[in-house]
């Protein structure tokens, strides 16, 4: 059709469906129409209907409106299902959707997308086809629907699937909010691990992820999270300390905590790729045990510093026969001369004296062993079982079935300096709002100021007196020597404090607590004070 002058407007045929429709685009215009309902399209699809059909459903797929690109299937209702969940589910997004030359009715596809999840983001790449049909009841060219469009490894009723494959990782902070570089500090690399486990759902961070199809196949990985944030209760300054003097000895584990809060300000291990010994070590913790027992006779009024109290080179409890370091003994002794030199023997003679279940009740009631402590990370906190006969007397002076680490015995000396219990933590409950354990009452107060008194004693003119030397004020000290079934020498303990400072350390196969322990501890305590 041509031009019909000014006036009457511009005609053009259009071609719909076969017929012919002439429309009116001016004034004065007109237009040629099918009679009644336009028929269904039917015939071969032409290659400029498949065409139209990919070009349409892709740009509409591409541009995230899923109504739309499902409105251009032959399952509008089924295609919709499957491309929000292509989208909210498998957090798929895609970037570039190319058609390749069609085969007929089939368009094979070439698909780059991007998976991104909480953050994490990865490239997905992968080839898919598509069928185009003409749609019952219009004869419309529209894609013929399959799950497999979006993904060839989706069968009908297969879904794509994200799973978190490990906890988000955990930057731990000191007490200041600073990052703790664990390269600096070594020993911390179980903390952090144990922080991870713990804290790392909640902590910001993002975990590792993968997007998997139907049977398994990862398509997609982000095998490294973002590191989550976790302020700790440790001191650097207290932590450096304690790394540089664990690292000078051998198979060295101690454990620093603040007295009036429970906070755990350092922890240091000599091994930190070996089992962790400072917080979950499951040992005999020696005569640093007879702090628990001197607080229990004290308080049944079965000694008392300053009277008389017997300690033979050896004793029998229970068909057993316990005997005191070298055989030594002290002749018209007191309770604090047989304290303050660690005479086992001292104690062996009470064992009669108290029941079987005394010395567990003792450890749970006043100082909290045994009972559910909430660190912050995975700990031990000890264990005093009920013994009986000889078993029982061995425990008065940490040996037989008794179990600590230094993080309990430096909560043991805590109990001691202060009368009262504060359960030893690596996260500040205000944090998770979790809650701390608590002892079912505190030390009464007079076998309190003795038990003090003896430590002090102790730490100033006993056998714990040589490491402390050079601390000088509030001070209070207990040597340990622990017998090991097999080892040549025993396991040497000590636990000291220093104003509000307190601090346990054990080293296997050391000897003696005062001459092994009793210096590194000392060390720690000294740099802390002068930092």
């Amino acid at each position: 059709m041509g031009d019909e002058g000014q006036g009457t407007g511009r005609k053009r045929a259009l071609w719909i469906g076969g017929c012919v429709a002439a429309v009116a685009l001016g004034a004065g215009g007109w237009a040629l129409v099918a009679p009644g309902d336009p028929e269904p399209r039917t015939g071969p699809l032409s290659a400029a209907e498949v065409r139209s059909a990919t070009d349409g459903f892709l740009k509409a797929w591409s541009d995230g409106d899923t109504d739309e690109a499902a409105d251009r299937t032959d399952d509008a209702t089924a295609a919709a299902a499957a491309l929000r969940d292509y989208r909210d589910r498998a957090h798929l997004t895609p970037v570039h959707l190319t058609a390749g030359a069609p085969k007929g009715a089939r368009v094979p596809l070439s698909v780059r997308a991007e998976f991104t999840f909480k953050g994490a983001h990865a490239p997905v790449s992968y080839d898919s086809a598509l069928t185009v049909v003409r749609r019952a009841g219009d004869g419309r060219a529209v894609v013929d629907w399959r799950p497999a469009v979006l993904h060839p490894r989706l069968g009908d009723g297969g879904r794509l699937d994200v799973r978190e494959t490990s906890s988000a990782p955990v930057r731990a902070l000191d007490r200041d909010g600073r990052a703790l570089d664990l390269r600096a500090f070594p020993s911390l690399a179980r903390v952090a691990a144990g922080l991870r486990q713990t804290y790392g759902a909640a902590a910001g961070g993002r975990p590792a992820v993968e997007l998997r199809a139907p049977g398994g196949d990862v398509l997609a990985a982000v095998p490294e999270g973002a590191p989550g944030k976790v302020r700790t209760t440790i001191d650097a300054r207290v932590q450096k300390a304690a790394e540089r003097e664990v690292a000078l000895r051998s198979g060295a584990s101690l454990v620093v905590v603040r007295p009036s809060t429970g906070e755990i300000l350092a922890v240091a291990d000599s091994r930190p790729q070996g089992p962790d010994t400072a917080l979950e070590g499951r040992l005999a913790p020696g005569s640093t045990m007879k702090m628990i027992t001197a607080s229990l006779l004290l308080e049944k009024k079965l000694a008392a510093p300053d009277k008389p109290h017997p300690c033979p080179k050896n004793a029998s409890y229970g068909g057993w026969k316990f005997h005191n370091v070298d055989d030594f003994d002290i002749v018209g002794g007191t309770f604090r001369s047989s304290f303050a030199a660690s005479c086992n023997t001292a104690f062996i003679t009470q064992a009669g004296r108290i029941a079987d279940d005394a010395l567990s009740r003792q450890a749970r009631d006043v100082f909290g062993i045994g009972e559910r402590w909430s660190v912050g990370v995975d700990a031990f906190p000890g264990a005093v079982p009920v013994e009986h006969a000889a078993s029982k007397a061995a425990s008065l002076i940490g040996q037989g079935e008794v179990r600590m680490n230094p993080m309990t015995m430096a909560s043991v000396v805590s109990t001691a300096r202060t009368g009262q219990f504060h359960q030893p933590y690596l996260v500040a409950p205000s944090v998770d709002h979790r809650t701390l354990a608590t002892a079912r009452r505190t030390l009464d107060a007079t076998a309190h100021a003795q038990l003090r008194d003896l430590l002090h004693t102790t730490a100033t003119s006993g056998s714990a007196s040589g490491a402390m030397a050079g601390l000088h004020g509030d001070i209070g000290a207990k040597t340990g020597s622990a017998e090991v079934i097999g080892q040549e020498k025993p396991n040497g303990w000590f636990a000291a404090w220093h104003g509000d400072l307190a601090a346990s350390a054990v080293m296997r196969g050391a000897g003696r607590g005062g001459e092994s322990s009793g210096p590194l501890v000392a060390a720690v305590l000294k740099a802390a004070d002068s930092s």
